[in-house]
């Protein structure tokens, strides 16, 4: 008959743990990865406008306020300046309104929110 012997697992015998590290550099990213949605939602608020003009159709609202239109389907920037301002140069007042809402260009779409300049925005 044959006998087994049977060793005793002690500490040598299994490979040692080791523990997970985070250099500075992986801090950083860590960091920079968990900032990520809040940067996100900030430069989305402010690339859609979020303030650039308060909205009043009220009466009595303070001064340097503005009112605002939705751009109906076919109409551009000229026409709306056309009709808001029928007596000012069109140019002028597209310009100044791509300038107020902060426009990247003149093309607008339909349903789009433009806030008028104060000069203007009696003459609806």
């Amino acid at each position: 008959m044959s006998t087994i012997a049977i060793a005793a697992a002690g500490p040598h015998t299994m490979a040692p743990r080791t523990r997970l590290r985070i250099t500075r550099r992986g801090r950083r990213v860590l960091a920079a990865l968990a900032a990520l949605p809040v940067t996100a939602s900030i430069g989305a608020a402010v690339l859609l406008g979020g303030g650039a003009a308060i909205g009043s159709d009220e009466p009595g609202a303070p001064a340097g306020t503005f009112a605002e239109i939705t751009v109906m389907p076919g109409e551009t920037l000229w026409s709306i300046a056309q009709r808001i301002a029928p007596q000012a140069d069109p140019r002028e007042v597209v310009s100044e309104i791509v300038s107020l809402n902060q426009l990247q260009s003149s093309a607008v779409d339909a349903g789009q929110s433009l806030s008028l300049p104060a000069a203007y925005s009696t003459g609806r």
